[in-house]
Parts: structure tokens; C-alpha cells; sequence
């Protein structure tokens, strides 16, 4: 049967389909609207299905609020065009409001979400349908605070929500703190909330850098007294390198080859262990004082930290907590 342009863009706007693909459906159903609506749901399944190999690494973040919930959500795609569709935002902004609305606490429950007559998850796949490329619900992230605050930064692929500890205080110190968190990425509210996993890792890494600098500089000292320049001499292919240049003799290589690695050998085995552990405490209280929130300098004003930048605006008002979304590599 023929199919009218009137029911064509009915389905249309029902489903966000394609002109072609209303009409197909349609035709095959003989007009039938809502028959018509489940095939292009079930050609959303489909499609769905066939791309669930394929990556997504653009898409869209979003954050909202209401009094005492914050929440942040990630809508996932495979290319920067269809991040940026109308359609696909909207869906975005829709998964968010439901998820606030409800102060979900998972992502599955906000999969679970109702939105009209369809869950989250369906309605995704119907997305996939319309434009045949994977999505999926990446991130969902939420804060509970006697005040709230988000942050979207410019383009939608990134966004932070904080949480203060006082209610009363106006929007705009959260905001202030839901942008360092944006710009700063701190790994933690306070050092005493930092993870012990990532404690131990930089005390490692501090000890290592911290024995190498002091053989160096050790190397480097008995170098200068045998008279040679310790840049010619700081790698194999450079004292090669030199030595083709005419810059070093094979003599001169040779001795800097003794001296590196009697010295180093020396040096490295009787480093004091007081000393490592002195220079080990100060690299880890520069690592808290450049990755917690609350010891980080205010982005606009480098001579306070973000605890005191809070309390210029209520003595004792500090973050509870806070979550940041990102799509793109930090």
C-alpha cells in the first residue's frame, strides 16, 4: 500500500528515525504505526548487536543537581559528529534529569530508569538505531552533600560535581571547586582520604628517583675531578656519539666508563638511609600538596589554597567529596 508523507513524519517524530526508514517500516506493515515503531526498535536491537565490537571513545558528559544530590553522566558514541547531534544530547540530558530526579546510586539503576514508556537501556538501543553507530552508558557518578555544586566544561566531554559540608552557602563557591577540580585533577578530598595503594606507589617512586639523583650527582662530582665533562659521557651512545665527533679520546671514554661505574656502585651502597627517608618525605608532601583538593592553590589566586579559599566564605566550610568525568585522556 502507498504511504503517506503525514504518517511518515508522525513515525518520525515518535521514534527520531530516518525518513527512509519510517517509510520501510511502515510499508511493511501496512501502515500500521505502532507495529511500524517495534521494527525500528528491533532494527535498533540489531544494529546494536553488530556493533558492540566497535569502540566508543567520543560522546557526551552532563551533570545536574538538585538540593543535597549531584549527579554526572556520561553518554558514550563512536564519533564526534553524533556526540554533537541534537538527538543524542537530548537523550543525554533526559538520562541525567530521570537519574537526579530518582538520586540513582548505580549505574544499573539508572539503566533501569524509565523514560515515557522505555528504560534508559532501551532507549539507548533505540538511539543506536537511528544512527547505526555503537553508545553505551560509559559513567555515572554522584555526590550527596548538605550543598552541591557541577561543573560542565566547554564542548561536553568533561565535567566535576562537589560536595560541601554546610548548608546555606550560596552557588558560587561550589562552582569555584567544581572548576579546580576540572582543571586540577586532584586525587583525593584530604591526604588523610588518599588511597594507601597510591601512597605506597609514590613512596617507591620517590625512593628510586631519589637514589639515582644522589648517585648521580656523585658520578658527576668524580667525573669533574678526573677533569671531564660528565655531558659527554651521561649514556653509551653519547660517549660514542663523542667520540666519532673527536670531542672525546677512547682513552678519555674508557676512564669515565671506570669512574661511572666504581662510583655509582660505591654511592649506591652507602646512601644513608636517614637522608633517603628525609628527601622521601618532602617529595610526598609536595605529591599531597599538588593532588588534594583541599591543600591545591585556588585557580584564581595562587597565594591561598582551596581550604583556605573556603573559609573566606564560612570559617570551616570544606568539600565532602567530589567526581570528576573525563572522555578525554588528562
Amino acid at each position: 500500500m502507498a504511504v503517506s508523507i503525514e504518517d511518515i513524519k508522525k513515525l518520525r517524530t515518535m521514534t527520531g528515525a530516518g525518513m527512509m526508514d519510517c517509510k520501510n517500516a511502515l510499508a511493511e506493515t501496512g501502515g500500521d504505526i505502532e507495529a511500524a515503531i517495534e521494527i525500528i526498535r528491533k532494527k535498533g536491537q540489531a544494529v546494536a548487536a553488530k556493533r558492540e565490537d566497535r569502540e566508543a571513545a567520543e560522546g557526551c558528559v552532563l551533570a545536574g543537581s538538585k538540593p543535597g544530590f549531584a549527579a554526572v553522566v556520561a553518554l558514550k558514541c563512536e564519533t564526534d559528529f553524533v556526540a554533537k547531534n541534537e538527538s543524542f544530547r537530548n537523550l543525554t540530558k533526559r538520562i541525567l534529569d530521570a537519574a537526579v530526579e530518582a538520586g540513582a546510586k548505580s549505574l544499573d539503576e539508572v539503566k533501569a530508569l524509565k523514560l515515557g514508556d522505555r528504560t534508559v537501556e532501551e532507549s539507548i538501543t533505540d538511539e543506536i538505531g537511528k544512527t547505526g553507530e555503537k553508545m553505551e552508558l560509559g559513567a555515572y557518578e554522584y555526590v550527596e552533600a548538605p550543598t552541591v555544586a557541577c561543573y560542565e566544561h566547554l564542548g561536553n566531554k568533561l565535567a566535576t560535581i562537589v560536595g560541601l559540608s554546610d548548608e546555606g552557602v550560596d552557588g558560587y563557591p561550589g562552582k569555584e571547586v567544581a572548576m579546580q577540580v576540572a582543571a586540577m585533577n586532584p586525587v583525593s578530598v584530604s591526604r588523610d582520604r588518599v588511597d594507601q595503594k597510591v601512597i605506597d606507589s609514590e613512596i617507591a617512586v620517590a625512593v628510586e628517583k631519589t637514589k639515582e639523583e644522589q648517585v648521580r650527582k656523585a658520578v658527576e662530582a668524580a667525573l669533574k675531578k678526573a677533569g671531564i665533562n660528565p655531558n659527554l659521557v651521561d649514556s653509551e651512545d653519547h660517549i660514542n656519539s663523542n667520540i666519532t665527533k673527536g670531542w672525546l679520546t677512547e682513552e678519555e671514554a674508557e676512564k669515565a666508563r671506570e669512574i661511572i661505574k666504581k662510583t655509582s656502585e660505591e654511592k649506591a651502597a652507602n646512601l644513608p638511609q636517614a637522608m633517603i627517608d628525609n628527601i622521601v618525605k618532602g617529595r610526598l608532601n609536595k605529591f599531597y600538596k599538588e593532588n588534594c583538593l583541599m591543600e591545591q592553590e585556588y585557580h584564581r589566586d595562587g597565594s591561598m589554597t582551596i581550604e583556605q579559599y573556603l573559609n573566606t566564605v564560612k570559617n570551616g566550610l570544606a568539600v565532602t567529596e567530589f567526581r570528576r568525568v573525563n572522555l578525554n585522556a588528562d
